[in-house]
C-alpha cells in the first residue's frame, strides 16, 4: 500500500502564504461575504482562493452554502496551523529586525470609515514618514466600521486600528489622535427641514423615525433624550446612514466633516446642535502583547511626530 501524499511538500511559496492569509481572514470574519470588506476582495475571488487552497492541500476546509459557513475538522487544523505559521513569520521578522539595521515584515492597519478628512491629514503624513523609515515593510490597510476596527485589533486580525472606541479595553494601548464633531441631521424632504429651529422640541422629535448608529445603541446614547427616539432603521456605516437621511424619511447622526466633504450642506440640515451635537475622539489602538513591537513602535513614532501636540498617550 502506497503512502498518502503530503498536503504540501517542499517549500511554501508566496502564493501559499497569500491563500492561507485569505483563509484566515474568512474564518475570522465568519464567512465569505463577511470577509469581503476586511480582505478588500470580491466574494467570487475569495471563493476561488479558498478552492485553490483546498486543491493545494487536497482537503475540504469549510462548508459554505445555504446552511452557512463552518469549518471542517481538517479546516480547523489548518486554521490553527496557519496562526502558528504566521506568528512564527512575525517572530522571524522581529528577530531579523533586531539583528540588522533594517525593518522587515508586514503592518496591517484598520481605519474607521471616512476618517481621512482634511482635518486629520496628519495620518497621511504619518504613512509617508513610516514608509520612508521602513521601506521594506509591507503595508495593508482595511476600512471598517468603528466597532469592527476595535474587534479586529482585539482579535489580532490587524496590528493597529484608528477608530472611536465605544469603551476602553485593558488589553489595548491607546494614543489620542483627533476629534470630530457629530450632529443630528435631516434631509431636504423631511418635514423639519424648513421648520424654524426655535419651534423644534425634544418631544416633537419623538414623532419621527431615526437611523440607528453605534452611538444610538442601548447604553451608548450621549444624551438621555436619545433613549426615546424611534430607531426605525439601522445603518452603522456612514454612507448608508447618509443615504437614508437624504431620503427625507429619517433623522440621523453624521460627522460634520463628512457632510462638508461630500458637498451635502444644502441637502442636509443640522438640528439642535447645542443639545444633541457631541464630539467623537479618535485613537490609535494596538494590543499590549504583540509579536510586532518594533514595526508598531516605528509607526506610532511617526504618528507622534505629526499629530497635534495637545493630545496624550493613555
Amino acid at each position: 500500500m502506497g503512502r498518502k501524499k503530503a498536503a504540501i511538500s517542499g517549500q511554501l511559496a508566496d502564493q501559499d502564504l497569500r491563500l492561507l492569509r485569505v483563509f484566515k481572514g474568512v474564518v475570522e470574519a465568519g464567512g465569505f461575504s463577511a470577509a469581503e470588506m476586511q480582505l478588500n476582495l470580491a466574494n467570487s475571488t475569495i471563493s476561488n482562493y479558498i478552492s485553490d487552497l483546498e486543491k493545494r492541500l487536497g482537503m475540504r476546509l469549510c462548508e459554505r452554502g445555504r446552511g452557512g459557513f463552518s469549518l471542517t475538522q481538517q479546516g480547523q487544523t489548518v486554521y490553527e496551523a496557519t496562526l502558528e505559521l504566521l506568528n512564527a513569520l512575525d517572530q522571524f521578522s522581529q528577530r531579523l529586525n533586531r539583528s540588522t539595521q533594517g525593518i522587515y515584515g508586514r503592518l496591517h492597519l484598520a481605519f474607521a470609515e471616512h476618517m481621512l478628512g482634511a482635518h486629520n491629514a496628519f495620518v497621511v503624513e504619518a504613512l509617508d514618514l513610516f514608509t520612508r523609515q521602513a521601506p521594506e515593510v509591507n503595508i495593508e490597510i482595511t476600512t471598517l466600521s468603528s466597532d469592527e476596527v476595535t474587534t479586529a485589533v482585539l482579535n489580532k486580525q490587524v496590528d493597529i486600528g484608528i477608530t472611536v472606541e465605544a469603551r476602553r479595553y485593558h488589553e489595548l494601548n491607546a494614543l489620542d489622535l483627533f476629534d470630530e464633531q457629530m450632529l443630528l441631521y435631516c434631509g431636504q424632504q423631511h418635514p423639519l427641514y424648513d421648520q424654524a429651529e426655535s419651534s423644534i422640541t425634544a418631544e416633537a422629535l419623538r414623532e419621527y423615525r431615526f437611523v440607528e448608529s453605534p452611538r444610538l445603541l442601548p447604553g451608548r446614547e450621549v444624551h438621555p433624550d436619545m433613549r426615546h427616539w424611534n430607531r426605525h432603521a439601522k445603518a452603522h456605516h456612514q454612507e448608508a446612514r447618509a443615504t437614508l437621511i437624504l431620503s427625507g424619511q429619517y433623522l440621523g447622526l453624521l460627522p460634520e466633516h463628512f457632510v462638508a466633504s461630500w458637498g451635502l450642506q444644502d441637502k442636509l440640515r443640522p438640528l439642535m446642535k447645542d443639545t444633541y451635537g457631541y464630539r467623537n475622539s479618535y485613537r490609535a489602538i494596538w494590543p499590549k502583547k504583540t509579536t510586532k513591537d518594533e514595526i508598531i513602535e516605528v509607526f506610532l513614532d511617526a504618528l507622534n511626530q505629526v499629530r497635534p501636540a495637545s493630545v496624550t498617550t493613555n
